[in-house]
């Protein structure tokens, strides 16, 4: 890869790292789209808590499956501030070394060493050299 090329990687991975360590903690705490029309039907306290009503959310459950990234937080961690930013960071730091996994995997490689003898040698077909002059004319 070139440098170029790795610097723009680097800032991608800092930004990331910003937006999801710091930035996170901004967001709305207000239910989402989902959670609204889950909701729906259903009377709602002032501490969020449903109260009364029918809706699909009174069947909710806790996790199944817990995890220690579970509800946008680390497991043990107190801190909700901190518990978010580093859920975040954690994400980011894994999805970006998935995805560089699979882009190492499915790479295009060059010449296997083998296959130098062939470098300097001609394609079949190519009567013509770089500079668009036929092959074996003087220029």
């Amino acid at each position: 890869m070139r440098k170029r090329s790795w610097g723009f990687v680097v800032g991608g991975l800092l930004v990331a790292l910003l937006l999801a360590g710091v930035v996170s903690n901004l967001a709305s705490s207000h239910p989402d789209g989902l959670d609204s029309s889950l909701r729906e039907g259903c009377t709602v306290d002032a501490e969020g808590e449903i109260s009364g009503g029918s809706c699909p959310a009174q069947r909710e459950t806790e996790h199944e499956v817990g995890g220690p990234l579970a509800d946008y937080g680390v497991a043990g961690v107190d801190n909700d501030l901190l518990s978010t930013g580093l859920s975040g960071v954690v994400g980011v730091l894994l999805t970006f070394a998935l995805a560089g996994g699979v882009f190492w995997l499915v790479r295009r490689r060059g010449p296997e060493a083998g296959d130098s003898a062939d470098q300097g040698s001609t394609p079949p077909g190519d009567t013509a050299d770089r500079r668009g002059t036929p092959a074996g004319t003087a220029s």
